[in-house]
């Protein structure tokens, strides 16, 4: 166990804003996180690549950081894994790409952790980590033992599960369960992977991804940045059908349930607003979904961009833009 007592919270978030937190703990095994028990339940954080610090923190904020990845069986179509939650998400997609194994390789490049995929049922490019879920292994404070929850239990939505709602502040993933294929289908319906076929193997799925995703969002190391800041928003058929009245280009994705997702950045690019900038906070240049840090930006710059957004996408659309990047001390 590691403890470390008042610190800059930048590197631990990747918008880097400049607050404090007061106590860090990380955990780097199971054995570590079962002998840990807090007075008070502290906040968990990954990588910080989709949380933000709005203000200084005085609660304790705990990583946990255990990694193994475990075959756990094969035969002539499928592997099933067992991965602990401290590994880190692309590094785990790499690896099973260069195994020759589909079913993570759209979600390719997204930054954080494997704990931290379920939580909010990380997806791109037409895939969801529901897609290739099989269980998630969780560590209850109040019993201070594991629960395996199948995937069906995990409440799996858009950008949603049990772990945002019921499960939220209750204990925190240590573990999950995955079943790829060894021969599967590309899933090419997206903007920039259209010279691919469905030949094209798992790899250069992977590459294409890479790639698309690389043009679009900066590298945080250079331009401060927590990725897609909101919710590609989900309406009804007439809600629908009354933009595309007006906007006959409007990208568009059909849902099962006969609702229509719709593309959150081309709509905030349609207000204006990509590549304006409040303070030392704006929308990137090449990428209206992307809210990025200009080194001085402020907690007060952020929510103002924020509302700014929200306000010109409800007013030109009649659609209300959620942020999908956890926002800590609102």
């Amino acid at each position: 166990m590691r403890l470390l007592q008042q610190l800059s919270a930048k590197p631990y978030s990747t918008f880097a804003l400049d607050t404090r937190l007061a106590e860090l703990v990380e955990l780097e095994s199971l054995a570590e996180l079962m002998a840990y028990q807090p007075a008070v339940t502290p906040m968990l954080l990954g990588e910080g690549s989709n949380s933000i610090f709005l203000t200084d923190q005085s609660q304790t904020v705990l990583r946990y950081l255990s990694k193994s990845r475990t075959l756990l069986s094969e035969d002539e179509k499928h592997v099933q894994l067992h991965i602990e939650a401290g590994d880190n998400w692309h590094q785990l997609v790499s690896w099973t790409v260069a195994q020759g194994w589909w079913g993570l390789e759209n979600l390719s490049l997204i930054p954080g952790s494997v704990g931290a995929a379920p939580v909010q049922n990380i997806g791109a490019y037409g895939a969801e980590l529901a897609d290739c879920c099989d269980y998630v292994d969780f560590f209850h404070w109040q019993s201070r033992k594991v629960q395996r929850l199948s995937k069906s239990n995990c409440g799996f939505g858009y950008r949603d599960s049990i772990f945002k709602t019921a499960l939220a502040g209750q204990g925190l993933i240590v573990a999950v369960g995955l079943t790829l294929k060894k021969q599967g289908k590309p899933k090419l319906g997206y903007k920039g992977l259209e010279h691919l076929n469905q030949h094209s193997s798992v790899a250069e799925v992977a590459d294409a991804v890479i790639a698309v995703r690389q043009s679009k969002l900066p590298d945080p190391a250079v331009l401060p940045n927590c990725g897609s800041f909101f919710k590609n928003p989900i309406v009804s058929q007439s809600e629908f059908e009354a933009i595309q009245s007006r906007y006959s280009a409007m990208p568009f994705y059909p849902q099962a349930d006969g609702q229509v997702k719709l593309a959150a950045g081309w709509l905030i690019e349609q207000t204006g607003l990509k590549g304006q900038r409040i303070g030392y906070v704006g929308c990137y240049e090449k990428q209206a979904l992307v809210l990025v840090n200009f080194g001085r930006g402020t907690a007060a710059d952020l929510q103002q961009m924020i509302s700014l957004i929200q306000q010109k996408v409800a007013a030109q659309f009649a659609v209300q833009l959620e942020p999908e990047v956890r926002l800590l001390g609102q």
